[in-house]
């Protein structure tokens, strides 16, 4: 018989990545306190800062089978079959994300699965405590304070280790910064966001193609527009904040009016409160947060975008929290020494984050100014080609962050080998009809090694 006492653990921040942990490890009867600055979304309605739409892909997929979450989120996700490209011009273009319908992302709102993942996790046991926003840690006597916004009320808790789930603003990270030196950095991007909307149509259905995101190119600049299940799109306007245009010289509603008259003439009659949703929503920042240490001894931790907030063009910062989330109860469970676990959490998943970091501002350049040329468009119809000629040496760089789980890490440096492959091979070339395959698949079999396996 085990008397032994359950491990406790208290997490800041009862968001995507903090509700997930708690559900992981309540499941596995662990005692765990969860503490959020905001009142109860499934009481008062979602109130976060951002909700630009999220991606979900497989390693955010079985994140959420391990939380007994997936079907839960599956039934309101709106499955997305690739980039649906809008030129100037009016033409339109679907570039797959994989081979087929096997192959898929899917759009899932941020307060809905924000919603499905509290309640996941309050049902596995996990306490909630909410209006509870952490204002200091005195990490020697392991006491943590909390305000209420309500009355301005204190809470003191003693802890035996803190997680910082509490986003790239996180709390707990500016209380770690006091205690010790974690290498933080941030480099803005430059180019800032605005969320819009497009409603359903007339008859209640969709107003453009569901099953896709479309995106609207135009070099220094773009638009995005992601499916909702309510039969509406989530519309982000991306701009630089300095020059024309930019959210410098665009304004006003009349300003965006303008600019989608000139720029995106096929998504402006979709778009009826466009000038009203300009001057009503906020502007976004687009940051990438650099830590070199994401964890003080035993007593604390950070994951997610706490830890390696990214920019949101690879469609991967909620399905790397995830596996920041599934990493580190993994370590948890795996080892009673937590400042060893938090260490070895750090050691596997800092090299990942680096790398999607990395790939997720490398795919703004990508979206924005490379889906409409037809250089890259020749190079991913020879990419398409070798991935059925050597299933078991080439993989789109896509697929392999997207619908598979080998480290980040992995993905980064071999697309960078296949990258360079897709450059040479095509050089001189306007059709795949003119290469030389036998000359272009023994080039394959010896530069690229049988792909690895997933994690």
């Amino acid at each position: 018989m085990n008397n032994a006492a359950p491990k406790h653990l208290t997490i800041i921040g009862a968001g995507l990545a903090g509700a997930l942990l708690a559900t992981l490890l309540a499941r596995r009867g662990w005692q765990v306190d969860v503490y959020e600055k905001r009142g109860d979304p499934r009481q008062q309605g979602y109130q976060g800062g951002r909700s630009i739409n999220l991606a979900l892909a497989e390693r955010g997929r079985h994140a959420l089978r391990l939380a007994g979450a997936d079907d839960a989120v599956m039934a309101q996700a709106v499955m997305m079959r690739g980039r649906m490209v809008h030129f100037l011009d009016g033409r339109t273009d679907l570039q797959r994300y994989g081979r087929d319908d096997s192959e898929v992302i899917w759009s899932v709102h941020r307060g809905e699965l924000n919603l499905i993942l509290l309640q996941i996790a309050e049902d596995a046991g996990a306490q909630l405590h909410f209006h509870r926003g952490l204002h200091s840690v005195d990490f020697e006597r392991r006491l943590a304070v909390f305000h209420d916004d309500r009355d301005g009320s204190s809470h003191e808790i003693v802890f035996d280790s803190l997680v910082g789930a509490d986003g790239a603003g996180s709390a707990l990270r500016g209380a770690m910064k006091q205690a010790a030196d974690l290498g933080e950095r941030t480099e803005f991007l430059g180019h800032s966001y605005k969320e819009l909307e497009i409603p359903p149509a007339a008859d209640g259905g969709f107003s453009i193609e569901p099953n896709a995101l479309h995106i609207w190119p135009r070099g220094r600049y773009m638009c995005i527009a992601l499916p909702n299940d309510e039969r509406t799109f989530t519309v982000t306007l991306f701009l630089p904040n300095e020059g024309e245009p930019s959210f410098a010289s665009v304004r006003s509603g009349a300003d965006a009016r303008a600019l989608f008259e000139r720029d995106f003439a096929d998504a402006l009659p979709l778009i009826p409160q466009l000038e009203e949703d300009f001057e009503r929503n906020p502007t976004g920042l687009l940051a990438t947060l650099y830590l070199d240490r994401w964890h003080l001894d035993d007593r604390a931790v950070l994951l997610g975008d706490a830890a390696h907030a990214m920019v949101p063009f690879h469609g991967q910062g909620m399905n790397c929290a995830f596996e920041d989330c599934v990493a580190l109860a993994e370590r948890l469970l795996a080892d009673d020494d937590r400042a060893r676990a938090f260490a070895e959490f750090q050691a596997r998943r800092l090299p990942s984050a680096r790398a999607i970091q990395a790939m997720a501002l490398e795919n703004y350049l990508e979206m924005r100014d490379r889906v409409d040329d037809d250089d890259y468009l020749l190079q991913r119809a020879l990419e398409r080609e070798l991935a059925e000629r050597h299933p078991d040496r080439f993989m789109p760089r896509y697929a392999m962050v997207t619908f598979h789980r080998m480290p980040y890490e992995v993905a980064f440096e071999r697309g960078q080998r296949q990258r360079e492959l897709l450059v040479e091979l095509t050089r001189g070339h306007d059709s795949l009809g003119s290469l030389d395959w036998d000359a272009v698949d023994a080039t394959v079999c010896a530069r690229l090694s049988p792909l690895p396996t997933d994690e």
